[in-house]
Formats: structure tokens, C-alpha cells, sequence
């Protein structure tokens, strides 16, 4: 009886494992078709080039602040560069995106990033080798010719960096995506999160490198990196291009996509008019292309990137999208973000580097959960509604903010002018009567012995600031994905890049206003005022998406899932809709 059992026993199993290798050999096909495809392919180039952005970004500033003798004038002249080279240009590089080949932009912008990346490395590192002996030339002047080129050049490559990120965020992952609006906002949800691990893994790696090498050293590796790294992102591009033939169809998209976007679909899709993705476009505008002959003068060639600015502008105001867009903007007019402003504070307060570096860990994996809940929110709630609710969330963690500048520990006094200083260094006063005693009372703090620090209480004010920074994250990013999707879903093709140019441009400047804000009010005791301040900006912004989101939805908006939305997922063949 044992040995007739164990013979069924080892027929079954015999049996059984041609099914066993079926399926094993459909997971290894399906893992292989993973890795090939388009979509993954896309994920490995945005990785490459952002960690190289990252590190680059890092580098920079400290590099540009050490060869001037650690005074941040340098890095404040670049990023003041930077951003006004974006603000102005935004609209001219988008234009160009729209109007050449998909393959080309995204070639030729990876080509001059990466190259003038290895160029201001390579600079840099003659810099740092030869500093002594170009100081004594020609009284410095040639020091200083080498820090205009390092700026310019790296201007350059943050220039060619925008382009990049136009053309294949925004255009090439709509096309790869086709018109799966789960699978976009799967892709962005994807792209973003590899944006919050490179944004703190690779300032550490290239950090390390510069503490236990030098900075020649750490300027050798970032170039040998992007000449690594250019080449493999070539090869991906041109890869994702053979996988997806719809990326070679650009020229004559508008009148199909106004098709696609007909009200006739949306009514397949159980969807009100208002609620659909359809850009709200001019038609006769859209469609019609004048065939007369262009103006061969010169005036009318000196003219041309004028023209595009204004064209670019007034077409972002014309979009349907152009309350979110501007939503979006008006966020990043806020100090309460992990930038060199809010740490500043914080050390002011008495945080220590490690508990810091801890804080900016915790703001990442926040983010990143921001990412997944925008993915989840969006299938139960729909598109638009996400934004709703993310704003929503972000404006109640920012409340902890505000409560953070009256709470006990708080060094928020407005007897103290925050103009003080500003007006001081203006006028030429010699003395000052309460910021000298505010800043060598603020440097005993800073270097004080651990047993003359404040005692508990007066860390209240910062956890409830950084308690509230951290959390409003999730929301943060949440809305930053929707309002992405949004314009990705609502452009037209041929106008993809032009918006997404004016938006990053609308970005830069609340961006830089933020910076002029903080330099007219600089003292620590005014910064409770700047966190009011950016949190008025903040909820301003959420009123416009409020206001483009109640007029696209009506009062179905406070719906967590409206009846179109019940259809749409009990309806897999259907489209996904951006309710």
C-alpha cells in the first residue's frame, strides 16, 4: 500500500509540473517583457539623467562657494542666473520642443546637458588644481573669466535640462502611455518617486566622495558620470523611439486629437462634456494654418523669439488648465520647504546636521507616500477630485505652520523691523542697535556647549514647524502629480512643450519672489512672518484650483465618486476619465 501511494504521489507530481513550467516559463516571459519594454526603458533613462542632475545641482554650490573664499555670492549670482535664464527663455525652449522631431530634441538636449556638465567639471577641476597661480595672473581677471564660464556653462546645461525634462516627462511619457490615463499617472506616480530617492541618495554619494577625496576629486567623478551616463541614455532614447512608433508621429496631430477629444467619446465614456479632458482650445485657431508667406526681414528674424515669448504666454492663459497651472506656481512661492532657508532657521533654533539630515529623510518618504496615495485617491475619486483633496490635505498640515510661530520657543517678534538690516546696508548706517545683539545672541546658541542649550520647551515652536512641513508633503506631491497629469491630458501635442515651458517659467518667478522675500526680511525673528505670508500664497493657490475644479465639475465636486466614476470602473473597456 505505501509504494502503490507514493507511485499516485509521484504521478500527480510528474503531472503536475509541465503546468509548473508553463507557468514559470509565462513569469520569466512577463519579468523579460517587463525590463524590454518602453515604459521600464523610460524609468531607467529619467534615473540616470536625475541622478546626474542631482548630483551636478549638489556639487555646484559647494564648489562655487568654495573657490570664493566661503561666501555664497558666487551661488547666489548662479541661481539668480538660472532662474532668470528659465523665466525668460521657458516659452522659446518649449516652442523648439514643439516644433522639431521628438528624437532630435530629446538627443540634441541630453547631448548639450551632459557635454557642457563634463566641460564645467573639467574647469573646475583646472580650477581648483591651478587657483594659486591664476589669481596672480593678470591681477585675478582670469579667475574671474573661470568663474563667468562655470556659470554660464552651467547655465547652459540646466537650460538643456529643462528641455529634457519637457520633452520626455511631459510629451514622451503621454505617447508611451497612449490613452490609459491609469497607466499615465501609474508612469508619473513612477517617474516621481525616482525624483524623491535621487534627490537624497545622490547628494550623499557625490558628498562623500568630496569629504574623503577633494573636490577634484568629486569634479572628476561627476564628469566621468554624465560621459557614462550620456552614452546609456542615448541608447534608451533611441530604444523607447524604435519600441513606440507613435513617438515619430508628431507634425498634424492637432485636428486628430481634437477628434479624440470629441464629446462623442466622452458620451461613450458615461462622461459629461465638463468633465472631460478636452481641451478648451480655439478650433478655428487650432486647425487652421496659415500658408502665407513668412516676412524675410531682419527686423522680423530679431523679432522672432519675442514673438514666441508673447505667443507662448497668452496660449498658457488661454488653456482651460490655466487656474491649476497657475495653483501649481503659486506654491513654490513658500519657505516651508528643505531648502538652505528653512535649515538656516533651523540651525538658528539649535538643531544639530544629524537631525536634520534625519528631518530631510523623513520629508523624502513622505513625498513618496504622497505618490502612492495620488495613484489610489485618483482610481477612487477621479482625476480632478485628487487635486481637491490633496490641497485640502496641505492646507490642514500647514496649519501646525502657522501654529508654529506662536508657540512657545518661538523668536517671532515684530518689534523687530525685518527691514532693519535691508535698510541699514542701503543707507550706510554704522551702527546697528538690535540686530547686533540678535546675531551674537543667535551665534552663542549655535556654538554654545550641550549644556547651555535651551531647555525643551523651546523646541516646541520648530516640531511643530518641521511636524507640519513633513506631513504637508503627502498633499504636496499628491497635487503636484495631478496638476502634471492634468496639463499632460488637456494640451494639445503640438502645444505640450510651449505650456509646459511658460509653467516651468510661472514656477521660477514665484520661485524667485520667494528669494526676495526672504532677502527683504532676513532676521530670524521675521521668519514666523514669511511662514504666514507663504501659507496665504499656498492657500491662494488651492482657491484657483478650487475654482477651475467646482467649474469643470459643478457641485459634484464634494462627491467622492460620482455615478460617471462608478460606470468607468465597473466598465473595464471603457477610457479612463479625468473626473
Amino acid at each position: 500500500m505505501t509504494v502503490q501511494r507514493e507511485s499516485i504521489v509521484w504521478g500527480i507530481v510528474y503531472l503536475q509540473q509541465p503546468n509548473r513550467m508553463s507557468i514559470f516559463g509565462l513569469f520569466a516571459e512577463s519579468i523579460r517583457d517587463f525590463f524590454t519594454s518602453a515604459k521600464f526603458l523610460i524609468y531607467m533613462g529619467h534615473a540616470l539623467s536625475t541622478w546626474g542632475d542631482r548630483m551636478w545641482n549638489f556639487a555646484v554650490s559647494v564648489f562655487l562657494v568654495e573657490l570664493y573664499g566661503n561666501s555664497l555670492l558666487l551661488t547666489a549670482v548662479y541661481g539668480l542666473v538660472v532662474a532668470g535664464s528659465v523665466l525668460l527663455l521657458g516659452a522659446i525652449i518649449g516652442d523648439w520642443v514643439d516644433k522639431n522631431p521628438r528624437l532630435k530634441v530629446a538627443q540634441t538636449s541630453l547631448l548639450v546637458q551632459n557635454s557642457c556638465v563634463i566641460l564645467c567639471g573639467v574647469l573646475l577641476m583646472l580650477v581648483f588644481q591651478f587657483k594659486e597661480q591664476l589669481v596672480e595672473l593678470y591681477n585675478g581677471w582670469i579667475l574671474t573669466v573661470c568663474y563667468i564660464l562655470v556659470i554660464t556653462i552651467a547655465n547652459i546645461a540646466n537650460l538643456a535640462s529643462t528641455a529634457t525634462s519637457i520633452t520626455i516627462q511631459r510629451d514622451w511619457v503621454v505617447v508611451v502611455a497612449g490613452q490609459d490615463s491609469s497607466k499615465l499617472a501609474d508612469m508619473n506616480a513612477t517617474v516621481r518617486i525616482i525624483d524623491q530617492l535621487t534627490n537624497i541618495l545622490a547628494p550623499m554619494l557625490v558628498g562623500q566622495i568630496m569629504t574623503f577625496g577633494s573636490h577634484f576629486v568629486g569634479c572628476g567623478f561627476i564628469s566621468g558620470w554624465n560621459l557614462c551616463s550620456m552614452c546609456v541614455e542615448y541608447a534608451l532614447l533611441w530604444k523607447v523611439y524604435q519600441k513606440t512608433p507613435a513617438l515619430a508621429e508628431k507634425a498634424g496631430q492637432k485636428e486628430q486629437e481634437l477628434k479624440q477629444l470629441s464629446p462623442s467619446r466622452d458620451a461613450e465614456n458615461g462622461q459629461s462634456p465638463e468633465e472631460s479632458s478636452q481641451p478648451l482650445m480655439n478650433e478655428t485657431a487650432v486647425v487652421s494654418s496659415p500658408d502665407s508667406p513668412k516676412k524675410e526681414g531682419c527686423c522680423y528674424q530679431v523679432a522672432e523669439p519675442l514673438r514666441t515669448f508673447k505667443g507662448g504666454w497668452v496660449a498658457y492663459y488661454n488653456q482651460n488648465i490655466f487656474l491649476a497651472g497657475m495653483s501649481l506656481a503659486f506654491l513654490y512661492m513658500t519657505v516651508l520647504g528643505f531648502d538652505c532657508i528653512t535649515t538656516g532657521y533651523a540651525y538658528t533654533q539649535g538643531l544639530s546636521g544629524s537631525v536634520l539630515s534625519l528631518l530631510m529623510g523623513a520629508s523624502a518618504i513622505s513625498g513618496i507616500c504622497g505618490t502612492v496615495a495620488f495613484t489610489w485617491i485618483r482610481k477612487k475619486c477621479g482625476l480632478i477630485r485628487t487635486g481637491f483633496i490633496s490641497g485640502v490635505a496641505q492646507l490642514s498640515c500647514l496649519m501646525l505652520c502657522v501654529a508654529s510661530v506662536f508657540a512657545p520657543g518661538s523668536v517671532f517678534d515684530l518689534s523687530v523691523s525685518p527691514f532693519q538690516d535691508l535698510y541699514t546696508h542701503l543707507m550706510g548706517e554704522q551702527s546697528l542697535p538690535e540686530a547686533d545683539h540678535s546675531l551674537i545672541n543667535m551665534n552663542v546658541t549655535t556654538v554654545a556647549p550641550a549644556e547651555e542649550m535651551p531647555p525643551l520647551q523651546s523646541y516646541m515652536s520648530v516640531s511643530l514647524l518641521f511636524a507640519g512641513v513633513i506631513a504637508a508633503r503627502v498633499g504636496l506631491w499628491s497635487f503636484d502629480l495631478t496638476v502634471t497629469q492634468l496639463i499632460q491630458e488637456n494640451v494639445i501635442e503640438s502645444e505640450r512643450g510651449v505650456i509646459n515651458g511658460v509653467q516651468n517659467s510661472m514656477n521660477y518667478l514665484l520661485d524667485l519672489l520667494h528669494f526676495v522675500m526672504v532677502i527683504l526680511a532676513p532676521n530670524p525673528e521675521a521668519f514666523g512672518l514669511l511662514v504666514i505670508i507663504s501659507v496665504s500664497f499656498v492657500a491662494l493657490g488651492h482657491l484657483m484650483y478650487f475654482r477651475y475644479a467646482f467649474k469643470s465639475l459643478g457641485s459634484r465636486l464634494f462627491l467622492c465618486c460620482s455615478p460617471e466614476q462608478k460606470v468607468e470602473t465597473v466598465d473595464t473597456l471603457s477610457l479612463p476619465t479625468t473626473v
